[in-house]
């Protein structure tokens, strides 16, 4: 059965998966953008389970429960911030996603949702983030096929035509 990739306009928080993607800071206790509002939906256990995980590098993830969330469990993605393209940013992206599908597929997860990692405050251009999104997921989900469906949530429409025209 081939994976399902889809790219919708809506808030994380509030969908039905078995895995939601964090896009954290590397200290994993919040913050703003969609770090800020998965902590909020998820309830103050979220942080307490995050302060125990003793922070994360840039290109890597962990894996916390969803608690108050619909989403079973969370994936803490660390993007990097965007220096101009001359800092390892495009692997460490890239190894970023690849980090949180293995982490789902270790929680027998069969659906996915990812936010733009880095996009916002990071300042990772959205066109280059996306195609490294997709080519990660798409790349993972031929080698892997236990994922049903992996979505791209997207905050806004441009975001979303971008995904759309990967897709």
């Amino acid at each position: 059965m081939a994976t399902k990739l889809r790219a919708i306009k809506a808030d994380i928080t509030k969908l039905q998966v078995d895995v939601i993607v964090d896009a954290a800071n590397s200290k994993l206790l919040g913050g703003g953008g969609v770090d800020g509002a998965i902590h909020s939906a998820a309830g103050p256990e979220l942080l307490e389970a995050c302060r125990a995980l003793g922070g994360c590098a840039a290109g890597n993830a962990k894996l916390t429960k969803g608690f108050l969330l619909p989403a079973k469990h969370v994936v803490h993605a660390v993007g990097p911030v965007w220096q101009g393209g001359k800092q390892n940013e495009p692997e460490l992206l890239a190894t970023c996603y690849r980090r949180a599908l293995e982490l789902a597929t270790l929680v027998d997860a069969k659906t996915i949702a990812f936010p733009c990692i880095s996009t916002g405050v990071y300042g990772y251009p959205v066109n280059q983030a996306a195609r490294i999104a997709v080519a990660q997921v798409r790349a993972y989900v031929s080698e892997n096929g236990e994922l049903e469906e992996v979505v791209f949530c997207c905050f806004s429409d441009k975001d979303l035509a971008v995904y759309e025209a990967l897709l």
